[in-house]
């Protein structure tokens, strides 16, 4: 099955998800069907956040493949956010130094990949623009310098390293939740920040596994010492322990990984079926290392994947119980490279005559891991029906402080703590 076949959308369905009003909150888009594998991730790092730290350190790694090959003048620029992700209405050049925009100067065309594709790189920030000012950016790739022209956008961590977070993963006390699920503690102390009433200047998000779609925001803190902020009380920052995910060893379109079932080669493609997923909530737990949702871009038999990488076309099945459809519930395939969105292209489509659920995916060469979520009349259901929930299970937390005066006119990032529940039991963030 080719590229094409697979990528089959209206030009302008997609670009309704990537209008919106000025002041919507903002998220990760791809606007244009011919766009693949886009990432923004910590430089060197596939599987982190991309923040970059005004004081210096790592800068952030942007990467992406045109399917559609050629060269195309492609530009980015920065959008300066609250914390909740709602554009600030400030000039640019309030927060972007030098150049509003700028050029993506590095693409090379495939090769050794059956697949053609032109790759794009940038290392960001670049000094004739970057942004000044800690907080929440979403980073937008347009065509040929024009921002109406809209490619995709990625969201980006500035921070200002003013607060530390002290942290760790505790499990709960009570009854209900003891065994399933997780709960982040931390304290946070502002030093210099002169945050006269923190519960108004003072807001906290915490991640778990780099995911957007279920942060906690708005997390009041239990008790305040000084410049201490203590986040202890059982009913905050409480996760779904989940279990380790599933995942797809794709590094090799010869050597098969042992979640494949079967390939086909042809001359210009390459077609690869998955073994069948089923429910795992009533399966015990066991501990192996994965990707926590994220997923990487590896290949064995060349040197450079992101250009030397290739494409298939992957056949993920999903075999209800007693091969029968869900009743009145959809199942959606979700991880980082789906970005956790919930429409048809993620929808599983359920087959009468094999009794399970499909679904096809373009995806380049790489480790990728995944989860399957459902939804209902009431929305998506977090609680992991499909998976099943153990306190035990290694997850990462990412803890967001942000800080905004009674006279700024945005949210500064002013801290950045990272913990892993197994590590960090208890443990200190960095």
């Amino acid at each position: 099955m080719s590229f094409k076949k697979i990528f089959v959308f209206s030009f302008a369905v997609i670009s309704i998800f990537c209008i919106s009003k000025s002041y919507a909150q903002m998220s990760e888009k791809i606007c244009v069907p011919y766009i693949a594998t886009a990432q923004l991730f910590q430089y060197g790092d596939q599987t982190q956040l991309p923040v970059y730290n005004l004081g210096g350190g790592k800068g952030v790694d942007l990467e992406f493949d045109d399917m559609e090959g050629g060269y195309k003048s492609y530009y980015y620029t920065y959008q300066l956010c609250d914390y909740n992700w709602k554009p600030v209405d400030i000039s640019p050049f309030d927060f972007i130094k030098g150049f509003t925009q700028n050029r993506i100067t590095t693409y090379r065309y495939s090769s050794i990949a059956l697949t053609k594709y032109t790759h794009y790189q940038a290392i960001l920030p670049e000094q004739n623009c970057m942004p000044i000012k800690s907080g929440n950016y979403i980073l937008k790739v347009f065509l040929n310098g024009d921002t109406a022209n809209l490619i995709f956008t990625k969201r980006l961590l500035v921070v200002d390293a003013k607060a530390s977070i002290n942290a760790s993963v505790v499990q709960l006390l009570g009854a209900q939740n003891f065994t399933t699920h997780q709960k982040v503690r931390f304290t946070i102390t502002t030093g210099d920040v002169n945050a006269f009433s923190a519960a108004q200047q003072i807001k906290t998000v915490v991640l778990q596994n780099n995911r957007w779609d279920n942060a906690q925001k708005d997390i009041v803190p239990t008790f305040v010492r000084g410049n201490v902020l203590d986040f202890s009380s059982d009913n905050l920052a409480q996760f779904a322990g989940g279990k380790e995910w599933r995942w797809l060893d794709l590094r090799s379109f010869r050597l098969q990984s042992e979640r494949i079932d079967h390939a086909d080669y042809g001359k210009t493609y390459t077609n690869i079926y998955m073994l069948p997923d089923m429910d795992r909530s009533a399966q015990k737990y066991v501990y192996y290392p994965d990707f926590n949702g994220t997923y990487g871009i590896f290949t064995y038999e060349s040197i450079n994947p992101f250009w030397q990488g290739d494409y298939a076309t992957v056949k993920f099945l999903y075999a209800p119980a007693e091969g029968k459809p869900f009743d009145k519930k959809n199942i959606y395939l979700a991880a980082q490279f789906t970005n956790y969105e919930i429409n048809d292209k993620y929808k599983m489509k359920y087959n009468e005559t094999t009794g399970m659920y499909e679904l096809s995916l373009y995806l380049k060469q790489g480790y990728y891991s995944y989860t399957y979520l459902l939804q209902d009349e009431n929305g998506i259901d977090n609680s992991n029906k499909l998976e099943g929930n153990y306190w035990e299970t290694e997850n990462n937390y990412t803890i967001l402080v942000y800080y905004k005066g009674f006279n700024d006119r945005a949210d500064q990032l002013i801290g950045v703590g990272r913990i892993n529940s197994r590590r960090d039991r208890p443990g200190l963030s960095f």
